[in-house]
């Protein structure tokens, strides 16, 4: 098959037995369906992947034994995917349009260009509102709601495997995918229902890991010179969180910086100044895209 015509789909899962079996459904009954789906494991949760064996059997599981996260997860399942479109899903979301793939594929054709596309998420306490034929150059993405180049994807190194990745997993991969020149597409023609109402991020744990990300971050891709720009980065997220009542896990967040740190410092691998500031730069002003496509949305 053609690079623009086949599309894998993959979904990080862990507990949620329930809403993987809900997702990966949506997933069989999208006209066309994906041409394969695999599904990974999180934490040894064997229960997880015994049930979606049962309910479908046509779909590759991969179980880690060990938490890895979900960018591990999405390594694996990068690794292990045929095709070199792959659509990325979280196991509490789903593509909104039964077309999405043949969608995908066309903006894909469409922007030859663009080595990820990140599709506009809904949430539980969200109108859904209708799809529009637009798009934009941007600096992030979303992991649960995007599709990849595969080959770009390895390019630029794949993911860091945190566990609690808030605040580093995408963004790390976007800022070395755009320091090597690669470009990230949102279009709100493509829609994703995530089911959830966000409440798991005000958890303490999940408080201290925004925290301590972003000084991970900060340490494995910035250059000594902009360590401050670190710094002022890990204040205002305490700041915001302070304002905003999440103060449980503040204080553990500041007091694991130095551990995690040497956790992951063997992921080190520093950018320019130039390419950094050049990513931030694209974060604040996105960059407004040609729509060359006619087909009309759903």
């Amino acid at each position: 098959m053609s690079a623009l015509t086949a599309v894998s789909a993959v979904v990080t899962a862990y507990r949620r037995i329930d809403a993987t079996l809900t997702t990966l459904g949506r997933l069989r009954d999208c006209l066309p369906p994906p041409d394969e789906i695999l599904v990974h494991v999180d934490g040894n949760e064997t229960a997880c992947a015994d049930a979606i064996a049962r309910h479908f059997p046509n779909v590759r599981v991969l179980l880690s034994a060990e938490c890895v996260g979900p960018g591990g997860g999405r390594n694996r399942l990068l690794g292990e995917a045929r095709y070199p479109l792959i659509a990325s899903f979280d196991d509490d979301a789903h593509p909104i349009d039964r077309d999405y793939f043949a969608r995908l594929i066309e903006v894909f054709r469409a922007y030859p260009e663009a080595a990820i596309v990140t599709a506009r998420v809904f949430h539980l306490d969200e109108a859904v509102e209708p799809a529009v034929r637009d798009a934009r150059w941007v600096a992030d993405f979303c992991g649960g709601a995007s599709a990849y180049r595969k080959d770009r994807f390895g390019t630029a190194g794949g993911y860091v495997p945190i566990p609690l990745a808030y605040g580093m997993e995408e963004v790390d991969l976007a800022m070395r995918l755009h320091a090597g020149g690669g470009r990230i597409l949102e279009t709100p023609w493509l829609r994703v229902f995530h089911d959830t109402d966000r409440r798991r991020h005000g958890q303490p744990t999940v408080t201290a890991a925004t925290i301590s990300n972003i000084a991970v971050l900060a340490s494995l891709r910035y250059p000594v010179a902009m360590w401050p720009v670190g710094a002022l980065q890990c204040m205002n997220r305490i700041k915001w969180l302070l304002t905003h009542g999440r103060r449980q896990g503040v204080g553990s967040g500041i007091a694991q910086i130095p551990s995690e740190i040497r956790r992951y410092r063997q992921y080190r691998h520093r950018l320019s100044s130039a390419a950094i500031r050049s990513y931030l730069a694209l974060r604040r002003h996105p960059v407004t895209a040609a729509w060359p496509l006619r087909t009309e949305a759903a």
